[in-house]
């Protein structure tokens, strides 16, 4: 498997995602049997029609050369063939039937199974690419395989035979002409051999820049407003004018690669046809065949080479079906995230005693809300740690704050907490009980989340509210919305309630949109906030109503504020200051600016500034001011 982040290659063998699709359809296998078997008879009744025809034909040549007509016999063949040939229209439709059933179910397990993978891949899976590469996979790809593979079952087969039936028809009206038409399979063979190995890496390249289009159309809609506030259009039509232009450069060389070989096997079908047609006169004129025999056989040979001719320029749609299984297998076997971290979880259960599972149980229901983080480390990669050594103790109802500038770890401590991502080592426990050894799911149920951009998805102003609590009252959303500021504002909408929100909370305003995640974070219930500053992108209004909600939020439970803007925080328990995955200080907000250090100097440049973000202040020591004044006064 491909580390994250890097473009997929292609199997060294295409069959093996191909093969592995057909694997997949051992659900449907009673259908596919039962086209298998309409295949086998439409190959059946074409391979004999000939054979049929050229009796006819023998009939009247002997009519021809003075022998009795027999009108009896060839009206008898004729209607024969013609019947054959109703018939194989028919199984043909049936087999076409059957077989789109079975790809379609395929295509619907496989985009169950490529939802359901979404849910459970790590954060670092999402960090590592760009949405419209998945997007891409998820979607463009799996729908090219359910299009492609649907042609490759019926027509591979079906060529595959018709090419077995014909040739053991051939050897039996002439070994001769047999052996004049298998002349053409080596040349055949080794045409769609070269062209498809120069094909398949263009191939490659296509479904690549299909997702570079995707992620860049994605990119466009999403930041359309920021596009048009800085007149970037211009620049943003010429990367996709370089991204399209690469997609159409990248499928025009797959095309034309592949598409060399049906030119090719025509020629080579051709030129078989006309060393049969040669070496069958001759064998008419020297009495070894009848001109039905040699009619026939034109057709076999015909029924021969076009099936190879087929086969051929399947492997067009072969190339192309199997990137895309490859990309999308590739996705349905990115690591997950295990269930739980098995040597620490074992390690916790034999700490805690042989009732751990009932304490989950009965605490996590309702747990007080006492968080420890017991000398933890972290690292997104092993040569740049992140997070060394932390520890600090929560306890139950208190508001920790966590300051720091960019990149000190402030959201990959909460990020920890909520295991979307593992522990390099040490623990982290809830009410004396370690996270590890809970289910992600059990976990999470206790954490109520106000993000800075708040997250609302299409549906009713109430179904946003009531989506960390489903099937919550009336009276509860309207009670939750009041204390979040959310219902005033709701009821002077034409729809109140039953209003629908759109493109990320359409057309509510920011502030809007914030209050209505504060509401639903409410009425959750949830014991354990996790709150990222909310007021940086509303007006003067509005933060103060966000701030109220968010204090009737905070209360009596345990908070994890991510603070941005100091005047924010006055009122936390602790005040934890973050400088480099390390926590440097600590204390209440009067204690740290009394000791002069890191969070006074953050909130005196942050005053100074007018209140600006934090995340753009740099963290510097009093040690460090000062070190820096005696430079500049030397």
């Amino acid at each position: 498997m491909s580390s994250e982040g890097e473009h997929l290659a292609i199997p060294a063998k295409p069959s093996r995602s191909l093969l592995r699709l057909v694997g997949l359809m051992k659900p449907s296998r009673g259908i596919m049997t039962a086209a298998i078997l309409c295949i086998c008879g439409f190959v059946t009744l074409n391979v004999a029609a000939p054979k049929i025809l050229g009796d006819a034909t023998d009939v009247i040549a002997a009519a021809v050369f003075g022998a009795q007509f027999d009108a009896g016999r060839f009206v008898f063949l004729l209607l024969l063939a013609a019947g054959m040939y109703c018939v194989t229209s028919l199984l043909s439709w049936a087999q076409g039937r059957l077989n789109a059933l079975a790809v379609q179910r395929l295509a619907h397990d496989l985009r169950e199974a490529v939802e359901g993978k979404l849910h459970r891949l790590p954060v670092a899976y999402y960090d590592g690419r760009s949405r419209g590469d998945v997007l891409s996979r998820a979607t463009n790809d799996l729908d090219n395989v359910s299009q492609t593979l649907n042609q490759l079952l019926s027509q591979l087969l079906t060529s595959t035979l018709m090419v077995i039936g014909s040739l053991v028809m051939m050897l039996l009206l002439s070994p001769l002409l047999a052996v004049v038409s298998l002349l053409a399979v080596p040349v055949s063979a080794l045409a769609s051999i070269i062209v498809t190995r120069r094909s398949q890496k263009y191939f490659v390249r296509q479904w690549e820049a299909t997702s570079d289009v995707n992620s860049l159309v994605e990119e466009t809609a999403t930041g359309h407003e920021t596009i048009k506030l800085f007149n970037a259009q211009s620049s943003m039509a010429v990367r996709f004018a370089d991204h399209n232009d690469g997609l159409y450069a990248a499928s025009s060389k797959a095309q034309f690669a592949s598409g060399l070989l049906v030119p090719l096997m025509a020629f080579v079908s051709n030129a078989s046809y006309v060393g049969v047609a040669i070496v069958g006169a001759l064998q008419f004129l020297a009495g070894a065949m009848s001109i039905g025999g040699i009619q026939a056989f034109i057709q076999f040979n015909r029924l021969f080479s076009q099936p190879l001719g087929q086969i051929g320029g399947l492997a067009q749609v072969l190339q192309s079906c199997a990137v895309s299984a490859s990309r999308v297998f590739e996705l349905l076997d990115a690591a997950e995230l295990t269930g739980e971290r098995a040597e620490q979880g074992a390690n916790a259960r034999a700490d805690s005693g042989p009732g751990l599972e009932s304490r989950f149980d009965a605490q996590f229901d309702a747990p007080s809300g006492r968080v420890a983080f017991e000398h933890i480390s972290f690292s997104y990669r092993p040569d740049a740690p992140l997070i060394e050594d932390l520890s600090f103790q929560v306890e139950p109802g208190q508001t920790v704050a966590i300051v720091g500038h960019t990149g000190a770890g402030k959201t990959t401590l909460v990020s920890l907490l909520m295991r979307f991502h593992e522990l390099g080592s040490g623990r982290i426990t809830i009410d004396g009980v370690d996270i590890a050894g809970m289910g992600r799911d059990a976990l999470r149920r206790n954490f109520g989340v106000v993000l800075q951009d708040p997250w609302i998805f299409t549906g009713t102003i109430r179904e946003n509210i009531e989506y960390g609590f489903p099937g919550a009252s009336e009276a509860e959303i309207v009670a939750a919305a009041e204390a979040s500021h959310v219902d005033h504002f709701v009821r002077s909408l034409p729809n109140g309630y039953s209003t629908m929100l759109s493109n990320g909370g359409e057309p509510l305003s920011q502030g809007q949109r914030q209050l209505l995640s504060i509401a639903r974070a409410r009425l959750s219930g949830r014991p354990i906030l996790i709150l990222d500053e909310a007021t940086s992108s509303v007006d003067t209004r509005t933060e103060v109503l966000i701030r109220q909600a968010m204090h009737r939020l905070r209360s009596n439970k345990t908070s994890f504020v991510i603070a941005h803007r100091l005047s924010t925080i006055r009122d936390a328990d602790l005040i934890l200051v973050m400088d480099h995955g390390r926590i440097v200080e600590h204390g209440t907000h009067h204690s740290l600016l009394a000791l002069g250090g890191h969070y006074a100097h953050l909130h005196e440049a942050q005053f100074a500034a007018g209140g600006g973000e934090l995340a753009a202040m740099p963290v510097r020591s009093a040690k460090h001011r000062a070190g820096q004044g005696e430079r500049e006064a030397s």
